[in-house]
């Protein structure tokens, strides 16, 4: 028996929403939940908010068939003005829509018609995605420049399009490439090239812009990275409870991004169908719907059998790693094993950092490697860096090497 089928074995306020009006679909809603695999609490708050939202409904005499979306948000009005909503109510609520819509009880979703700029985006998001391989989540990143520029050059709307000029495009970049740093005001400009190359492409407009869009001069490798000791990362890795299943999954997560170098996003589109026991190899997708094959190394597979054995929840999901509170989904984003990398340094008291997240383990097994004796060509290749330009940085935290290049002082020592 589950955890929630034992919390509505013996749940009063299951029993009395059952017995009531919709007594049927509540139980169907029960039966969602217990197909989720919601834990004790989250099913309690569940059929709570349920119950309170058929309440107010009785109260103010309004027919289950007429509830909707836009009921549910003046509920949670209501609602939030006497108390706080927590987190999980709007999901619950939605799980409640959906169980009615698919009873036939309530009318289903109107079909939301997009406007002409809407319409645009979606198009312009399409081309990234399929023209260029970018992840929804590097989409995201682009569409608010577009954004600004089209509601300062083209205020009258998507319909404008077509009128959008050299000159005005021109003038956009020098006005607002000082207003932010000059990696932002690069991406700025890819932006635009990729919007106006789109346009183009489409024939929304008939010039050709993307050449005119003036180039921002930034000079290539002026930073350091930002890496750990070797004994920094073990640390953070020891801090792992690997006697918990939640300290298992991080603790695998941590070695594959700080043994395999892995990226966050890497990490969290793994599936289990991702892992070749026999041959010892991982298929990782990479950057750009580059597809990579690594070996995995002994430790980090210990560390993944640990989880999958005794840590990983019972899931249809085939992402290799779930949240660990019910639903056992997997990470909607690379966001999760950021953080998961951010409170393992927390933990550890590694501070002081510029960065401190997933990516500060990539760089630290870079710097080991060279320390170790690596060239950079065999980091890169570890990396899967496209260019070689990417993995020179590291060329600069070899400092016993760059000694040998210095020229002796004018004059003789001082």
């Amino acid at each position: 028996m589950t955890n929630t089928e034992e919390y509505l074995s013996r749940s009063r306020l299951f029993r009395r929403l059952r017995s009531g009006t919709h007594g049927r679909l509540i139980e169907l809603y029960a039966a969602r939940l217990v197909e989720i695999g919601l834990a004790r609490p989250g099913t309690w708050r569940s059929l709570n908010v349920v119950g309170n939202l058929l309440a107010w409904m009785a109260i103010h005499r309004v027919k289950l068939s007429k509830l909707n979306e836009p009921m549910v948000e003046r509920y949670l009005r209501h609602h939030g003005a006497k108390q706080t909503i927590h987190l999980d109510d709007r999901a619950a609520l939605k799980r409640w829509l959906s169980t009615l819509r698919a009873a036939g009880a309530i009318a289903q979703a109107p079909v939301s018609t997009k406007t002409l700029q809407e319409q645009v985006f979606a198009g312009f998001g399409d081309y990234l995605r399929i023209e260029r391989g970018l992840t929804a989540k590097t989409i995201a990143h682009h569409q608010p420049a577009i954004r600004r520029f089209l509601s300062e050059v083209c205020p009258a709307g998507a319909s404008d399009l077509g009128k959008i000029k050299q000159d005005e495009v021109i003038r956009y970049v020098e006005c607002h490439a000082q207003d932010w740093s000059p990696k932002s005001a690069q991406l700025m400009c890819w932006s635009l090239r990729a919007f106006l190359r789109y346009l183009h492409h489409t024939g929304l407009n008939p010039h050709a812009l993307a050449g005119c869009v003036p180039s921002i001069r930034h000079w290539n490798l002026v930073g350091l990275p930002t890496y750990l000791s070797a004994a920094q990362v073990q640390k953070a890795l020891d801090g792992c409870d690997r006697a918990s299943a939640v300290g298992r999954r991080d603790f695998a997560i941590l070695m594959m991004l700080s043994r395999l170098g892995l990226r966050a996003d890497e990490v969290a589109t793994l599936t289990l169908d991702d892992i070749d026991w026999r041959a010892g190899e991982m298929l990782v997708r990479a950057k750009g719907r580059q597809r990579a094959r690594m070996p995995i190394a002994s430790d980090v597979g210990a560390a993944i059998v640990a989880y999958l054995q005794e840590g990983r929840p019972k899931s249809s999901c085939r992402q290799l790693f779930l949240r660990s509170l019910a639903p056992h989904t997997g990470f909607a984003s690379a966001s999760a094993i950021t953080m998961i990398a951010k409170t393992a340094l927390e933990r550890a008291g590694i501070q002081g950092y510029a960065h401190q997240g997933a990516h500060i383990f990539r760089h630290s097994l870079a710097t080991e490697l060279l320390r170790a004796g690596a060239t950079l060509s065999e980091i890169g290749h570890v990396l899967r860096h496209k260019s070689h330009d990417t993995t020179r940085i590291y060329a600069k935290v070899d400092i016993e090497a760059l000694r040998t290049l210095s020229l002796p002082w004018p004059g003789g020592a001082q």
